[in-house]
């Protein structure tokens, strides 16, 4: 396919945004896009290689990264819409192009000719000298352009040897191998996931098995049903929306059963099953860190973390443990006693816990979290995040409708700071069957230096919430405008990132640190400052009861032991998977019972497994890194503290966190930017103080 009909590689978009033309993008687009841009790219790399020119920043680190710009475009677009909008033949080229990517990047980083060059660099200005220090005046572009540069000599170098670079020829060949064979399975692990997901279907035709569900969840089953041609009655799903309210509110138990096994056994003894897959990552992840001088992938990983070690991030663990464990097992306690009060329950089971919590929850602070969702209309959560942001950082977004989409749910925005275009936001928040379960935030393209100058970034934010039906909007539960705000969060740190060189820019810092500015996000969801800018019921346009909002803030602390075990249980499996010879691990299910039994507080359920739907560490980011939730929390938990202190809409602050930590990126190490914020270090303790169990 020539490149000039090809979208993918076509040089000059003429979109005033420059914004990605799915309307033109068809599947049949990328295999020859990422062929023909691949060619291109290792041609230019050879040629910066084999340049009789010495060394410099400007004609090897730079010149590399102009060199994969068209690749990395195109990965971008691709990986995206693998994520949130991909059928079989689709995903299905993943088994293609993910290999190729992989040799393509293991050829350049085990290229000793390059590295030569890179460590030359390095040598000059880097080796020795002290790192630079963020400065208290930001308006200083030369010395924070100098220090980004620092920043990324440094990384690029730490990067070459974290993949092989310093390898003798032979185990470089194996590295490579192993990186193909890696980038092969994590799709098809979460393609296992998504499958096993969309395989499910619970139709219910009879109004006692729906008896207590809401009337808002009934009628989006009712809708589902309609949609999917069933004659009449109920359709419900593994996703969360249709999922969680049959947990919380169905009183008949053997359809909660139902719906809670056969989402706890996605991808377990089925035709999806993920637990091959589970042996062979665990088991390349391994040998790629022995090859590397590691002992195991959680040493190699967490070398280049804010937590640094295996150690530190146990003892961090630890540390929360002892204290939410008792705090937990006496929330436990008090839910059996209600559950054997209320229906003579003998023994509570997964299936109950969410059930007997809310009606526990109920009775103790008199509101349901269902009574919230007609002030929690999607778009006037949206509106009101939006103004928040105003609030705090002085931003604006409007929606635009001349910016492609990939599907017909995706709404547009563009952002500005006064008259500044900051950037494009997208924003696609409902399920379907050709999308991922879970919420995330990602990029189409960062912010930064490109070949033709300087561009704003092009981000999107990902959810999978209660969608709208025939009769009623979108109206969201608590936790599902959490999450908005949540994703928001990282979509600001992308936007408002202020880098010279787009290799430091927006949210690409260390792992554990990544989750600060979206979980700070969430907390102005629950202040009567920020709700009374949007919570308003979607028919009366009344504002939200005092009252009931201040039920929602007493209970917000609620069953924290609990919620805090249950984080800790997915960050400890994470570890033990990671911290160990994979051979030792003869059988999945019998491995993960064993490392969650510190942590189990339910009775374990036959054929249900955590690890096989495990898709942050086995298909995303967060090998070794489950940790970061907590850990970035824990930095939250304080950060939060100086608006409690000095105003949640304080306009100083606001400034102090968008310049300090949003602006920055990883241009500085993020405890120096945390520091500068705060004025000190985080304070331990103030995760465990915010959530009553200090």
């Amino acid at each position: 396919m020539a490149k000039s009909i090809n979208p993918l590689l076509v040089k000059e978009n003429k979109h005033r945004l420059k914004a990605v033309p799915f309307d033109k993008i068809k599947t049949e687009h990328f295999l020859p896009a990422f062929e023909a841009a691949l060619k291109d790219a290792s041609a230019a790399i050879d040629a910066i290689k084999n340049s009789r020119a010495k060394a410099t920043f400007e004609n090897t680190i730079l010149a590399m990264d102009e060199a994969e710009e068209q690749v990395d475009y195109i990965a971008g677009v691709y990986f995206n819409l693998l994520s949130a909008e991909s059928d079989n033949e689709f995903k299905a080229l993943a088994q293609k192009i993910s290999p190729m990517l992989a040799e393509f990047g293991s050829k350049i980083s085990t290229d000793p000719k390059i590295f030569a060059r890179v460590k030359a660099i390095y040598d000059k200005e880097v080796a020795g000298k002290p790192e630079p220090k963020l400065p208290s005046d930001l308006s200083d572009r030369e010395y924070l352009k100098k220090a980004e540069r620092y920043r990324i000599i440094e990384r690029t170098y730490t990067s070459f040897i974290r993949n092989g670079a310093l390898l003798p020829e032979a185990e470089k060949a194996k590295l490579t191998e192993i990186d193909m064979e890696l980038s092969k399975l994590s799709p098809k692990f979460s393609d296992n996931i998504l499958n096993a997901t969309n395989s499910f279907e619970l139709h219910l035709t009879d109004k006692k098995d729906v008896e207590g569900i809401p009337a808002s969840a009934l009628a989006a089953a009712e809708f589902a049903a309609k949609k999917k041609g069933k004659d009449g009655g109920w359709l419900f799903n593994l996703q969360p929306s249709s999922l969680i309210p049959v947990l919380t509110y169905a009183k008949n138990r053997d359809i909660r059963k139902k719906i809670q096994r056969a989402y706890a056994a996605r991808a377990y003894k089925d035709k999806f099953d993920n637990q091959e897959l589970i042996k062979q990552i665990l088991d390349l992840r391994y040998k790629r860190a022995r090859l590397l001088g590691f002992k195991t992938h959680a040493d190699y990983v967490l070398r280049e973390r804010m937590a640094g070690s295996a150690k530190a991030v146990t003892n961090f663990l630890d540390k929360i443990y002892q204290v939410a464990y008792p705090a937990a097992k006496k929330e436990l306690a008090e839910i059996k006693a209600f559950a054997k009060e209320t229906d003579g329950l003998a023994r509570i089971m997964p299936w109950d816990s969410a059930y007997y919590s809310n009606k526990l929850k109920e009775q103790r602070y008199a509101y349901d979290p269902e009574e919230l969702r007609p002030w929690f209309k999607l778009e006037n959560v949206i509106e009101g995040l939006f103004t928040v942001a105003n609030k705090l950082y002085g931003i604006q977004l409007k929606q635009v409708h001349d910016v492609p989409v990939y599907h017909k749910d995706v709404q547009t925005w563009e952002v500005y700071d006064g008259k500044n275009y900051m950037g494009l936001l997208y924003i696609d928040l409902f399920p379907r069957e050709t999308k991922r379960g879970g919420a995330w935030m990602t990029t189409f393209q960062g912010q930064g230096l490109y070949s033709d100058g300087m561009r704003r970034p092009h981000v999107m934010i990902v959810g999978s919430l209660t969608p709208s039906t025939d009769k009623e909007p979108s109206l969201l539960r608590l936790d599902e405008a959490r999450t908005i705000f949540h994703e928001f969060g990282h979509a600001l740190h992308a936007l408002l990132s202020d880098c010279h060189y787009k290799g430091v820019s927006g949210a690409r810092v260390l792992w554990d640190f990544v989750e600060l500015p979206s979980q700070i996000m969430e907390n102005w969801l629950l202040e009567k400052e920020a709700l009374k800018l949007f919570a308003k019921h979607y028919k009366t346009g009344k504002p939200l009861p005092a009252k009931l909002l201040d039920k929602v803030i007493a209970a917000k602390n609620f069953q924290a032991g609990m919620a805090n075990i249950n984080q800790l249980r997915y960050a400890n499996l994470d570890l033990r998977w990671h911290s160990l010879n994979p051979s030792r691990i003869k059988d999945v299910t019998e491995f993960e019972n064993n490392a969650i039994e510190p942590f189990r507080l339910m009775p374990k359920v036959s054929g249900t497994l955590i690890s096989t739907s495990f898709a942050h560490i086995f298909a995303g980011g967060y090998s070794a890194g489950y940790y970061s939730y907590k850990w970035a929390e824990a930095l939250e938990a304080d950060a939060w503290s100086a608006f409690e202190e000095g105003g949640i809409f304080n306009q100083e602050l606001g400034n102090s966190f968008r310049r300090n930590i949003l602006a920055r990126g990883n241009s500085f190490h993020p405890m120096q930017l945390f520091v500068a914020f705060r004025g000190r270090k985080p304070d331990p303790d103030a995760l465990l103080k915010r959530e009553g169990l200090l």
